[in-house]
């Protein structure tokens, strides 16, 4: 049976001014914001950080890339989270994530 799983890896980039409060914020996410990540299909969420220089490694699982990421992008939480992380990046994160390409897994 094929594995139906996509391993999502990527990349954004903090302010460098702005990182330790980028972290403060995620001490408190909004239980709507987690919630809509799970409804959407997110799952093994996790962000890594640099803390030297803001380079963010972001990881999670899904079935399907594309339609989590649409089905997220559709939420009104999204927007209002999205908002307030602005602040914290050049881009808005949902739209520079940069996607880096799976080529191995050990299971």
């Amino acid at each position: 049976m094929a594995e139906t799983t996509e391993r999502v890896c990527f990349l954004l980039q903090l302010k460098r001014d702005r990182i330790d409060d980028y972290l403060a914020a995620h001490e408190h996410v909004w239980p709507e914001m987690l919630d809509a990540l799970r409804r959407t299909g997110w799952r093994n969420y996790s962000l890594f950080v640099r803390p030297e220089d803001g380079l963010v490694v972001g990881y999670f699982e899904t079935d399907d890339y594309e339609a989590a990421t649409n089905a997220m992008a559709d939420t009104d939480v999204n927007d209002r989270w999205q908002a307030t992380m602005a602040e914290y990046f050049d881009n808005r994160p949902d739209h520079a994530m940069d996607r880096l390409t799976h080529y191995f897994h050990l299971p």
